[in-house]
């Protein structure tokens, strides 16, 4: 038996010569894009070239456009809520429907802030992926 045999070792995958477990597609070169390696999309792709082009610098600033002061205003937002509470007590005590207050309703309308972010965001993301898709365009017909 194979296994009585002292020169094959309990792991004979090094010794199969094989690099992965993985066999060969039955198709030749050049590979699919799904079937292809970290490294072998990376050899494809000059990164530094793309990423100091003016249009990917375009990009880069209008995602910043964007979310910076969506970020600075949902936090100046949020903080409020936490400093009306604090130094704004008989305001934020007000009584507007029953036992609810102003308080609660600022809270509650924080929900909604974080929903219209996140709209505004999937609307400008749509842009966003225009722009990426010239930038990607605009390399692949210079190369």
């Amino acid at each position: 038996m194979a296994y009585d045999d002292p020169r094959v070792p309990p792991d004979p995958t090094p010794i199969i010569g094989a690099a992965t477990d993985m066999a060969r597609f039955t198709h030749g070169a050049p590979k699919p894009p799904h079937e292809r390696t970290a490294d072998e999309e990376a050899r494809g792709v000059d990164w530094q070239a793309m990423a100091s082009s003016p249009r990917f610098q375009n990009l880069l600033r209008a995602k910043r456009r964007f979310v910076v002061p969506a970020m600075v205003i949902f936090i100046v937002y949020y903080f409020a809520l936490l400093a009306l509470v604090g130094y704004a007590r008989p305001f934020m005590e007000k009584r507007v429907f029953g036992a609810i207050n102003l308080a609660y309703l600022f809270a509650l309308s924080q929900f909604f802030m974080a929903w219209i972010i996140a709209a505004l965001y999937v609307r400008a993301a749509a842009r966003f992926d225009k722009i990426a898709k010239d930038v990607i365009e605009q390399r692949a017909n210079d190369t």
